[in-house]
């Protein structure tokens, strides 16, 4: 093709090229509408936001066969990670999280309303409660971490395990600088 139009890249190992995708006739309209413009990045970038685009939908779905939104697994899933006895103070759970201490308040009301999570007074601060995963939230939260890993499986399917080896190193060179 000529300088300006759709860019294979190169086979790996002896795989096949694939087709032209989406991002490609995308790049290659932009080059065309804007030579000036270096319009790289499309390549890598606009495939990143498209396949984030397709786990959102997939996380949707794996967490609606189990009753959750995705905020209520992130909360279990904080309390699941952090081992038995399954517990975090309201703290651990906002900076895991990220959320404010009103919507973490909020969040474990409503967890505990549905008996994924109980509240017990923390035994070194009178003031403060213990947030911990109930043996049905436990069951949940394992069961939408199950079905979440058979899409992302899915979605990976098309990499041999060195290929997700070395993206998944180099997505995390590319994080980095952004990670606390």
């Amino acid at each position: 093709m000529s300088a300006r139009g759709v860019e294979a890249a190169a086979p790996r190992g002896g795989a096949p090229t694939p087709p032209p995708d989406d991002v490609d006739h995308i790049v290659e309209a932009w080059r065309r509408e804007r030579p000036d413009l270096d319009v790289a990045p499309l390549h890598v970038l606009s495939r990143v936001s498209r396949l984030a685009r397709r786990l959102d939908l997939d996380r949707v779905q794996a967490f609606a066969r189990h009753q959750l939104e995705g905020w209520e697994f992130d909360v279990l899933s904080a309390l699941r990670r952090a081992g038995d006895p399954y517990q975090l103070s309201p703290g651990q759970l906002i900076r895991q999280t990220l959320v404010t201490s009103g919507t973490m308040t909020n969040r474990v009301d409503r967890l505990e309303r549905r008996g994924l999570v109980g509240r017990s007074p923390d035994p070194t601060d009178r003031r403060g409660v213990i947030v911990r995963l109930t043996p049905t939230g436990q069951r949940t939260v394992d069961d939408a971490m199950a079905d979440l890993l058979d899409r992302e499986r899915d979605l990976l399917a098309e990499l041999s395990a060195g290929d997700r080896d070395e993206l998944a190193a180099m997505l995390r060179r590319l994080l980095s600088p952004f990670e606390t």
